[in-house]
């Protein structure tokens, strides 16, 4: 049985509340973080705890983290990252010690995903992220000022003010890093890791890169099938796994999405799912964010779905990037209207399998 998921950003932070989304049918699992830690540092057990009571007092669970981010310095590999996965082990006992199972991260340089635009309006009167290769022939501050400009004033994921005032000492930075030593940089982090989370059952969860492809020179390896046996293989571990996130995954159209779930799920190495659509706009490979259902977009969220169920996935679930609908003006790509009709419309499609059988 699907665990769905959906993302939430704190009481503080969010206009969606905890007993909205404990209203959206067949929603269980609240997919949180803290994001008053700085990078790099330990999450305090009693934040930790304050978050749980919080998601359980409204009836739902927290067991699944997205996400406990990197320290750049374990990225570049300095001298000083054996301190920051130090820090990275004692957060991981720490939400165990909470009842957490998963931690989604990503191992991406610089930028954790990048969208030329968070404002394009569609046809039918709603807003969604665009992609456009064009525009990222600009320079990294450019773009940056373009995407802050049209955020409704809301933090991005990955895209904190504080990180990206620092943006070119950050590319001075990463100048040598190419992908064999950002490969060579995560295994030495899963090497540290892993054995932790073996003893505390939290299996480690990595997001694709978004999109899936070297842009501003920095490399990228978490594109493909390919880099996906790469990082199973840099430590051999059902607690070194994968989150497949079918738009990341599915804004390169070679990558085959139905066949890439059947492999991986497989071998019980995925334990989260973003299940979201995207359509491309022209042969350049410009897309944007879409409605979850296939015939909105470009990716066969019927495939993707039965994929999941013939391999009987049992794991962690969430839609994800949605339309801006219904005069929603919150958070770029995370409004809760649209992510609601996305579980309405995942479940429908799993539970029409169901009985199928």
């Amino acid at each position: 049985m699907l665990k769905m998921g959906f993302r939430w950003f704190g009481a503080q932070d969010d206009p969606i509340t905890l007993s909205q989304i404990r209203q959206i049918p067949g929603t269980t699992q609240v997919v949180g973080a803290l994001y008053d830690v700085p990078v790099g540092e330990v999450w305090p057990l009693e934040k930790i705890q304050a978050l749980k009571k919080q998601v359980t007092d409204a009836n739902l669970s927290l067991e699944v983290i997205e996400s406990v981010n990197i320290h750049d310095d374990i990225k570049i590999g300095k001298p000083s990252r054996d301190r920051y996965i130090e820090n990275y082990q004692q957060t991981i006992r720490n939400l165990a010690k909470c009842g957490i199972k998963v931690i989604c991260y990503n191992f991406m340089p610089i930028f954790d995903w990048i969208r030329t635009d968070l404002a394009y309006p569609l046809p039918d009167g709603s807003t969604v992220m665009r992609f456009e290769h064009q525009q990222v022939e600009k320079s990294p501050e450019e773009m940056i000022a373009t995407v802050q400009n049209n955020a409704n004033g809301f933090e991005l994921p990955g895209w904190e003010p504080e990180r990206l005032a620092r943006v070119q000492r950050l590319f001075t930075d990463y100048r040598d890093v190419d992908a064999a030593k950002l490969r060579a940089n995560l295994k030495y982090f899963l090497d540290a890791i892993i054995p932790v989370c073996e003893e505390c059952d939290v299996k480690m969860a990595m997001h694709p890169d978004d999109p899936p492809m070297s842009l501003f020179g920095l490399p990228r390896i978490y594109k493909n099938r390919d880099d996906m046996q790469q990082i199973l293989a840099m430590h051999d571990s059902p607690y070194n796994g994968l989150t497949i996130c079918t738009g990341s995954l599915g804004e390169n159209p070679a990558n085959d999405l139905p066949t890439i779930i059947r492999e991986f799920v497989s071998r019980d190495r995925v334990p989260f799912m973003h299940v979201r659509n995207i359509k491309f706009m022209n042969e350049q490979g410009d897309f944007h964010e879409s409605a979850h259902l296939s015939r909105e977009g470009s990716l066969d969220m019927v495939a993707i779905m039965q994929a999941l169920h013939e391999k009987h996935f049992d794991g962690y679930i969430r839609p994800d990037h949605g339309r801006n609908i219904w005069g929603e003006t919150g958070r770029p790509g995370y409004g809760l209207y649209d992510r609601a009709l996305g579980i309405a419309y995942l479940n429908g499609i799993w539970e029409t399998l169901d009985h199928e059988k």
